[in-house]
């Protein structure tokens, strides 16, 4: 029983249990099961987001040996378990305002009463709600099948962001919706077929022919966008070139069944903390940034092949857009295997210091060199893939989605390479911007999900060690890491752009 206060059970948990009543009858036990486990997942979440992020609202932290209160600016005194800011498997199940326990992250930020928490607090009584029902549907470990595919390792990842407790936070999906469309329920979706006279488009690339007809561009749609946002419910469903796919990591982007391309698909709501539309300037610029970004990894002697952008339209809305892009599987030779970083945290591959340590060692070898050159990754788990020998070494990397990358003109021309026709905020010279860029989403992100702990990050970033001196590597090796503070900037939506926090450094304890 939850103890934080004596109010019903929370909405959404509530509305989930009644749809999924009536859509899956056979999962209301299953789900009924998963809420315990999904609110400590949330709350685990939160309260390091609590603890380490540079909330206005706390003005002093005080640290035991095995607790850390946080004091508000309304005096208020909020105490839990002292926290490793890079674990994943830690269950804080409990954390007390004002000597009242709480273990519901919604309902402790509505006690906290802070600006814009009432909105935060509806999107973590989603994020709970969610998680619970995706590991619901999970099947017995012990007789799924291993993943074999790219798209069969996607679906593996159940939980979401290992840090954010908007990890499951999908607003404007039913329930009968996530378990049609969410990948971790392993659906086939069926792609929608839009329509659009061609002078009303903007393509780039290579656009497939079989998506012409005459005068028209056929653009293919997420089915979920179809219908709410496009109100195009009569859109062409599961025909043309690509009937059915599955779904990847991020929901919008699937991998046909038949192969060949990923789509990437608009989605106009807000996911974890993004709305996942497509920008006009995004496929204005798709085959310049994919071109410079391969010819860039050629230098890399083959640790790091770059996803091609193969073609891009849009009907001159960011609700209405498409992108197709090389699949990661394209890079794998016989008997290897291409996985997302993200996938392989809990596995028996992570858990080997010695294969973290190697995979470490090429993750940072090669992301420093590229930031060198020029550009900065955001290399978190499901941008940065690995490829495994049929023993599963790491071989090497695979980088997509060149959405969200920084380019420094100043360090291209130290190299003699040509800067790309982009410009805005992909675009800057700014070392703390680049350094955030790559240090947060490689070191304190991905490397730091798959370690799994702040004793096991720093074996894994010992490896900057072997690595030549340069000031990037002596910036991350000795100074703190920084991550987006992603509960901050769901609590300022009126700040645009990244907020940031630096966690201790296993490295420097800095």
């Amino acid at each position: 029983m939850d103890r934080s206060t004596h109010v019903p059970v929370p909405p959404a948990e509530e509305t989930v249990a009644a749809e999924l009543a009536d859509v899956r009858p056979d999962l209301v036990a299953a789900y009924a099961a998963e809420l315990e486990g999904a609110r400590a997942a949330v709350l685990t979440r939160l309260w390091r987001a609590l603890a380490f992020e540079p909330l206005p609202w706390v003005v002093r932290r005080e640290s035991g040996p095995d607790s850390l209160v946080l004091v508000t600016a309304s005096g208020g005194r909020l105490e839990g378990p002292l926290p490793d800011p890079y674990a994943t498997g830690s269950r804080v199940t409990e954390v007390r305002l004002d000597g009242r326990a709480y273990r519901h992250a919604a309902r402790l930020v509505s006690a906290l009463d802070v600006p814009h928490g009432a909105a935060f607090a509806a999107e973590l009584d989603d994020s709970t709600a969610s998680l619970a029902l995706s590991r619901a549907g999970q099947p017995d470990p012990a007789t799924d099948p291993a993943p074999r595919a790219g798209w069969e390792w996607e679906q593996r990842v159940v939980d979401g962001h290992p840090y954010h407790p908007n990890c499951r936070s999908r607003p404007g999906f039913s329930v009968a919706e996530q378990l049609a469309y969410a990948p971790e329920h392993r659906p086939l979706v069926p792609l929608g077929m839009v329509s659009v006279r061609a002078e009303e488009c903007l393509v780039t690339g290579d656009w497939p022919a079989e998506l012409r007809d005459g005068g028209h561009v056929l653009l293919p749609v997420h089915p979920w966008q179809a219908e709410h946002v496009l109100k195009q419910g009569g859109a062409r469903s599961g025909g043309g070139p690509f009937p059915t796919a599955h779904p990847l990591m991020s929901l919008r982007t699937l991998a046909p069944v038949g192969g060949g391309p990923h789509v990437k698909t608009s989605l106009s709501t807000r996911l974890t903390s993004s709305v996942r539309d497509i920008s006009g300037y995004s496929i204005e610029t798709a085959a310049a940034v994919s071109a410079f970004a391969h010819s860039l990894s050629e230098r890399l002697g083959g640790r790091l092949h770059v996803t091609r952008t193969l073609a891009a339209a849009t009907a001159h809305s960011p609700d209405l857009a498409t992108v197709f892009r090389e699949p990661p599987e394209a890079y794998a030779g016989p008997g290897e295997r291409v996985v997302p970083v993200a996938a392989l945290a809990g596995t028996p591959l992570a858990a080997s210091p010695a294969w973290r340590a190697d995979f470490a060692g090429l993750a940072l070898s090669v992301c420093l060199e590229v930031l060198d050159l020029g550009v900065a990754l955001e290399a978190h788990g499901q941008n940065l893939l690995v490829v495994l020998s049929p023993t599963g070494s790491p071989l090497r990397l695979v980088y997509r989605d060149l959405a969200d990358i920084r380019i420094s003109p100043a360090r291209l021309a130290r190299h003699g390479l040509a800067v790309p026709p982009v410009s805005g905020r992909l675009v800057t010279d700014d070392e703390t911007v680049l350094r955030r860029k790559l240090f947060g989403s490689l070191a304190a992100g991905a490397l730091a999900a798959t370690a799994g702990s702040a004793p096991a990050l720093g074996e894994a970033l010992g490896r900057l060690a072997d690595l030549p001196a340069t000031a990037d590597t002596e910036a991350l090796r000795s100074g703190p890491l920084p991550v987006k503070a992603l509960t901050l900037m769901r609590l300022s939506p009126g700040t645009p752009g990244d907020q940031w926090a630096d966690l201790p450094n296993p490295l420097c304890g800095g």
